[in-house]
Protein backbone atom coordinates (compact mmCIF):
# COMPACT_ATOMS: atom_id res chain seq x y z
CA UNK A 1 0.00 0.00 0.00
CA UNK A 2 2.77 2.41 0.89
CA UNK A 3 4.65 1.61 -2.32
CA UNK A 4 1.52 2.20 -4.39
CA UNK A 5 0.95 5.59 -2.76
CA UNK A 6 4.63 6.51 -3.08
CA UNK A 7 4.31 5.90 -6.82
CA UNK A 8 1.29 8.19 -7.07
CA UNK A 9 2.99 10.91 -5.07
CA UNK A 10 6.17 10.67 -7.13
CA UNK A 11 4.02 11.14 -10.24
CA UNK A 12 2.58 14.31 -8.71
CA UNK A 13 -0.85 12.79 -8.11
CA UNK A 14 -3.05 13.67 -5.14
CA UNK A 15 -4.68 10.87 -3.13
CA UNK A 16 -8.14 10.84 -1.55
CA UNK A 17 -8.80 8.16 1.05
CA UNK A 18 -12.09 6.71 2.33
CA UNK A 19 -11.64 4.29 5.25
CA UNK A 20 -14.55 1.89 5.81
CA UNK A 21 -15.44 -1.24 7.73
CA UNK A 22 -17.14 -2.71 4.68
CA UNK A 23 -20.71 -3.89 4.13
CA UNK A 24 -21.00 -0.80 1.98
CA UNK A 25 -24.10 1.23 1.15
CA UNK A 26 -24.92 4.43 -0.72
CA UNK A 27 -23.60 6.52 2.16
CA UNK A 28 -20.13 5.05 1.71
CA UNK A 29 -20.33 5.42 -2.06
CA UNK A 30 -21.21 9.11 -1.68
CA UNK A 31 -17.99 9.60 0.31
CA UNK A 32 -16.03 7.85 -2.43
CA UNK A 33 -17.55 10.06 -5.12
CA UNK A 34 -16.64 13.11 -3.04
CA UNK A 35 -13.06 11.88 -2.73
CA UNK A 36 -12.94 11.13 -6.45
CA UNK A 37 -13.95 14.74 -7.17
CA UNK A 38 -11.29 16.22 -4.93
CA UNK A 39 -8.17 14.25 -5.87
CA UNK A 40 -6.44 12.48 -8.76
CA UNK A 41 -6.61 9.03 -7.18
CA UNK A 42 -9.01 7.31 -4.80
CA UNK A 43 -8.05 4.67 -2.24
CA UNK A 44 -10.69 2.83 -0.19
CA UNK A 45 -9.91 0.59 2.76
CA UNK A 46 -12.07 -2.20 4.16
CA UNK A 47 -11.10 -3.24 7.66
CA UNK A 48 -13.36 -4.22 10.56
CA UNK A 49 -11.23 -2.80 13.33
CA UNK A 50 -11.33 -5.00 16.45
CA UNK A 51 -9.91 -2.35 18.80
CA UNK A 52 -12.93 -0.06 18.50
CA UNK A 53 -15.36 -2.72 19.71
CA UNK A 54 -15.83 -3.15 23.44
CA UNK A 55 -16.69 -6.37 25.28
CA UNK A 56 -20.13 -7.65 24.32
CA UNK A 57 -20.35 -5.48 21.19
CA UNK A 58 -20.95 -6.82 17.71
CA UNK A 59 -17.42 -7.31 16.34
CA UNK A 60 -17.90 -11.03 15.61
CA UNK A 61 -21.33 -10.54 14.04
CA UNK A 62 -20.61 -7.25 12.24
CA UNK A 63 -21.87 -7.76 8.66
CA UNK A 64 -19.19 -8.59 6.09
CA UNK A 65 -19.40 -9.21 2.35
CA UNK A 66 -16.13 -8.44 0.58
CA UNK A 67 -17.23 -9.63 -2.86
CA UNK A 68 -20.29 -7.36 -2.80
CA UNK A 69 -18.20 -4.46 -1.45
CA UNK A 70 -15.66 -4.75 -4.26
CA UNK A 71 -18.45 -4.76 -6.85
CA UNK A 72 -19.93 -1.57 -5.36
CA UNK A 73 -16.54 0.14 -5.23
CA UNK A 74 -16.04 -0.73 -8.89
CA UNK A 75 -19.09 1.38 -9.75
CA UNK A 76 -17.25 4.42 -8.38
CA UNK A 77 -13.86 3.51 -9.78
CA UNK A 78 -11.30 3.39 -6.96
CA UNK A 79 -7.63 3.20 -7.90
CA UNK A 80 -6.91 0.82 -5.04
CA UNK A 81 -8.80 -1.10 -2.37
CA UNK A 82 -6.78 -1.87 0.76
CA UNK A 83 -8.04 -4.90 2.73
CA UNK A 84 -5.51 -5.76 5.44
CA UNK A 85 -5.97 -8.55 7.98
CA UNK A 86 -6.09 -7.79 11.70
CA UNK A 87 -2.76 -9.57 12.23
CA UNK A 88 -1.14 -7.18 9.74
CA UNK A 89 -2.55 -4.05 11.36
CA UNK A 90 -1.89 -5.28 14.90
CA UNK A 91 1.06 -7.70 14.69
CA UNK A 92 2.26 -9.74 17.62
CA UNK A 93 3.66 -7.43 20.30
CA UNK A 94 1.73 -4.34 19.18
CA UNK A 95 1.31 -2.00 22.15
CA UNK A 96 0.98 1.59 20.90
CA UNK A 97 -2.37 3.39 21.05
CA UNK A 98 -3.55 6.91 20.23
CA UNK A 99 -6.06 8.55 22.57
CA UNK A 100 -7.63 11.97 22.98
CA UNK A 101 -8.21 13.66 26.33
CA UNK A 102 -11.62 15.33 25.99
CA UNK A 103 -13.61 14.74 22.80
CA UNK A 104 -14.19 11.01 23.47
CA UNK A 105 -15.77 11.79 26.85
CA UNK A 106 -19.05 12.89 25.33
CA UNK A 107 -21.92 11.27 23.41
CA UNK A 108 -20.97 7.76 22.20
CA UNK A 109 -17.73 7.75 24.18
CA UNK A 110 -19.61 7.63 27.49
CA UNK A 111 -21.15 4.24 26.78
CA UNK A 112 -18.33 2.98 24.53
CA UNK A 113 -15.20 3.89 26.53
CA UNK A 114 -12.65 2.08 24.31
CA UNK A 115 -14.23 3.01 20.99
CA UNK A 116 -12.49 6.26 20.11
CA UNK A 117 -9.07 5.07 21.25
CA UNK A 118 -9.49 2.25 18.74
CA UNK A 119 -10.69 4.66 16.05
CA UNK A 120 -7.84 7.12 16.61
CA UNK A 121 -5.26 4.34 16.61
CA UNK A 122 -6.43 2.60 13.45
CA UNK A 123 -6.96 5.85 11.53
CA UNK A 124 -3.45 7.00 12.44
CA UNK A 125 -2.06 3.71 11.15
CA UNK A 126 -4.15 3.84 7.98
CA UNK A 127 -3.01 7.41 7.29
CA UNK A 128 0.63 6.28 7.51
CA UNK A 129 -0.07 3.30 5.26
CA UNK A 130 -2.15 5.05 2.60
CA UNK A 131 -0.39 8.45 2.73
CA UNK A 132 -3.41 10.45 1.52
CA UNK A 133 -3.58 14.17 0.84
CA UNK A 134 -7.21 14.18 2.00
CA UNK A 135 -9.55 11.76 3.74
CA UNK A 136 -13.34 11.69 3.68
CA UNK A 137 -15.49 10.76 6.69
CA UNK A 138 -19.27 10.73 7.02
CA UNK A 139 -21.06 13.35 9.09
CA UNK A 140 -23.43 10.70 10.48
CA UNK A 141 -20.58 9.74 12.81
CA UNK A 142 -20.19 13.39 13.85
CA UNK A 143 -18.17 12.66 16.98
CA UNK A 144 -15.78 10.47 15.01
CA UNK A 145 -15.37 13.26 12.45
CA UNK A 146 -14.44 15.75 15.19
CA UNK A 147 -12.05 13.24 16.79
CA UNK A 148 -10.25 12.76 13.47
CA UNK A 149 -10.08 16.50 12.81
CA UNK A 150 -8.57 17.08 16.26
CA UNK A 151 -6.17 14.16 15.80
CA UNK A 152 -4.89 15.60 12.52
CA UNK A 153 -4.48 19.08 14.00
CA UNK A 154 -2.80 17.92 17.20
CA UNK A 155 -0.31 15.62 15.46
CA UNK A 156 0.42 18.03 12.58
CA UNK A 157 -0.64 15.56 9.93
CA UNK A 158 -0.55 17.09 6.45
CA UNK A 159 -4.00 15.73 5.56
CA UNK A 160 -7.22 17.60 4.78
CA UNK A 161 -10.29 16.07 6.46
CA UNK A 162 -13.52 16.36 4.47
CA UNK A 163 -16.97 15.67 5.93
CA UNK A 164 -19.60 14.01 3.73
CA UNK A 165 -23.32 14.71 4.32
CA UNK A 166 -25.60 12.06 5.83
CA UNK A 167 -27.31 9.90 3.21
CA UNK A 168 -30.77 8.67 4.14
CA UNK A 169 -33.15 5.95 3.06
CA UNK A 170 -36.31 7.19 1.27
CA UNK A 171 -38.16 7.04 4.61
CA UNK A 172 -35.51 9.19 6.35
CA UNK A 173 -33.54 6.52 8.22
CA UNK A 174 -29.84 7.33 8.13
CA UNK A 175 -27.98 4.73 6.08
CA UNK A 176 -25.92 2.38 8.22
CA UNK A 177 -24.39 -1.06 7.83
CA UNK A 178 -26.26 -1.99 11.02
CA UNK A 179 -29.65 -1.26 9.43
CA UNK A 180 -29.45 -4.80 8.08
CA UNK A 181 -30.03 -6.03 11.65
CA UNK A 182 -33.50 -4.45 11.81
CA UNK A 183 -36.55 -6.59 11.22
CA UNK A 184 -39.80 -5.29 9.71
CA UNK A 185 -41.37 -4.67 13.12
CA UNK A 186 -38.39 -2.62 14.31
CA UNK A 187 -38.26 -0.32 11.29
CA UNK A 188 -41.01 2.08 12.51
CA UNK A 189 -39.24 2.34 15.87
CA UNK A 190 -35.96 3.16 14.11
CA UNK A 191 -37.67 5.91 12.12
CA UNK A 192 -38.51 7.70 15.36
CA UNK A 193 -34.88 8.84 15.55
CA UNK A 194 -35.11 10.91 12.39
CA UNK A 195 -38.61 12.11 13.23
CA UNK A 196 -37.40 13.38 16.59
CA UNK A 197 -34.61 15.32 14.87
CA UNK A 198 -37.05 16.88 12.40
CA UNK A 199 -39.32 17.80 15.32
CA UNK A 200 -36.35 19.50 16.99
CA UNK A 201 -35.66 21.55 13.86
CA UNK A 202 -39.30 22.63 13.81
CA UNK A 203 -39.20 23.62 17.49
CA UNK A 204 -36.06 25.70 17.07
CA UNK A 205 -37.50 27.27 13.93
CA UNK A 206 -40.55 28.30 16.00
CA UNK A 207 -38.34 30.05 18.53
CA UNK A 208 -37.68 27.33 21.12
CA UNK A 209 -34.15 27.72 22.53
CA UNK A 210 -34.21 25.55 25.67
CA UNK A 211 -32.26 22.37 24.96
CA UNK A 212 -34.03 20.55 27.79
CA UNK A 213 -37.43 21.04 26.14
CA UNK A 214 -36.14 19.79 22.80
CA UNK A 215 -34.55 16.73 24.41
CA UNK A 216 -37.78 16.03 26.32
CA UNK A 217 -39.82 16.10 23.11
CA UNK A 218 -37.40 13.70 21.42
CA UNK A 219 -37.38 11.42 24.46
CA UNK A 220 -41.17 11.18 24.38
CA UNK A 221 -41.29 10.49 20.64
CA UNK A 222 -38.57 7.82 20.70
CA UNK A 223 -39.70 6.33 24.01
CA UNK A 224 -43.20 5.75 22.64
CA UNK A 225 -41.79 2.62 20.96
CA UNK A 226 -41.29 -0.16 23.52
CA UNK A 227 -38.41 -1.70 21.58
CA UNK A 228 -36.32 1.50 21.84
CA UNK A 229 -33.76 2.06 24.58
CA UNK A 230 -32.19 5.52 24.56
CA UNK A 231 -28.44 5.71 25.12
CA UNK A 232 -28.32 9.50 24.88
CA UNK A 233 -30.04 12.50 23.34
CA UNK A 234 -27.85 15.59 23.46
CA UNK A 235 -27.72 19.16 22.24
CA UNK A 236 -24.14 20.32 22.11
CA UNK A 237 -21.49 22.56 20.59
CA UNK A 238 -20.66 21.10 17.16
CA UNK A 239 -16.88 21.35 17.66
CA UNK A 240 -16.26 20.73 21.37
CA UNK A 241 -19.33 18.54 21.95
CA UNK A 242 -19.89 20.34 25.27
CA UNK A 243 -23.59 20.44 26.26
CA UNK A 244 -25.59 23.56 25.40
CA UNK A 245 -28.48 24.67 27.60
CA UNK A 246 -29.66 27.50 25.34
CA UNK A 247 -29.50 27.36 21.54
CA UNK A 248 -28.21 30.83 20.73
CA UNK A 249 -25.81 29.63 18.03
CA UNK A 250 -25.77 26.63 15.69
CA UNK A 251 -25.99 23.46 17.78
CA UNK A 252 -25.65 19.77 17.08
CA UNK A 253 -28.44 17.50 18.20
CA UNK A 254 -27.10 13.96 18.38
CA UNK A 255 -28.62 10.75 19.63
CA UNK A 256 -27.94 7.06 20.02
CA UNK A 257 -30.72 4.52 20.52
CA UNK A 258 -30.83 0.76 20.73
CA UNK A 259 -33.67 -0.52 18.58
CA UNK A 260 -33.95 -4.03 19.89
CA UNK A 261 -30.33 -5.18 19.89
CA UNK A 262 -29.26 -2.71 17.16
CA UNK A 263 -27.53 0.50 18.21
CA UNK A 264 -28.23 3.35 15.80
CA UNK A 265 -26.93 6.93 15.78
CA UNK A 266 -28.11 10.05 14.00
CA UNK A 267 -27.72 13.82 14.23
CA UNK A 268 -28.85 17.11 12.78
CA UNK A 269 -27.77 20.74 13.02
CA UNK A 270 -30.11 23.14 14.82
CA UNK A 271 -30.02 26.74 13.61
CA UNK A 272 -31.65 29.29 15.93
CA UNK A 273 -34.15 31.67 14.40
CA UNK A 274 -32.79 35.09 13.49
CA UNK A 275 -33.59 37.74 16.16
Amino acid sequence: MQAFSDGLRTAGKTIAFVPTMGFLHEGHLSLMRLGRQKADALVVSIFVNPTQFGPGEDFASYPRNLERDLALIATVGADAVFTPEAAQVYPNGFETCVSLEHLPHHLCGLSRPVHFRGVATVVTKLFHLVKPHLAVFGEKDWQQLQVIRRLVRDLNMDITIVGGPIVREPDGLAMSSRNSYLNADQRPAALSLYRSLIRAVQMVGSGQTRAADIVAAATALIGAHEVNRIDYIAVCDPQTLEPMEEITAPALMALAVKVGATRLIDNIMLEPAAP
